[in-house]
């Protein structure tokens, strides 16, 4: 993922609670490419944030009100 992506990822890491820093993979070139590491050990944990970004925007509410006119 590259920097433009990087604050729309972050939002929705943030939105659903989705643990993960994200670092640029050459921290002399921030506008290059992006992961997301784990906090604790620094592994590279983008592909499972992404999967989970992702099932959680297709979710559905299961609860809410239906107004009908």
């Amino acid at each position: 993922m590259d920097a433009r992506e990087v604050s729309a990822l972050y939002d929705s890491m943030r939105r659903y609670g989705i643990p993960g820093e994200l670092v640029p993979v050459d921290a002399s070139a921030p506008a290059g490419d992006w992961v997301v590491v784990d906090p604790v050990d620094q592994q590279d944990i983008t592909t499972d944030v992404l999967a989970r970004v992702a099932a959680a925007e297709r979710q559905v509410p299961t609860r809410g009100f239906v107004v009908s006119r």
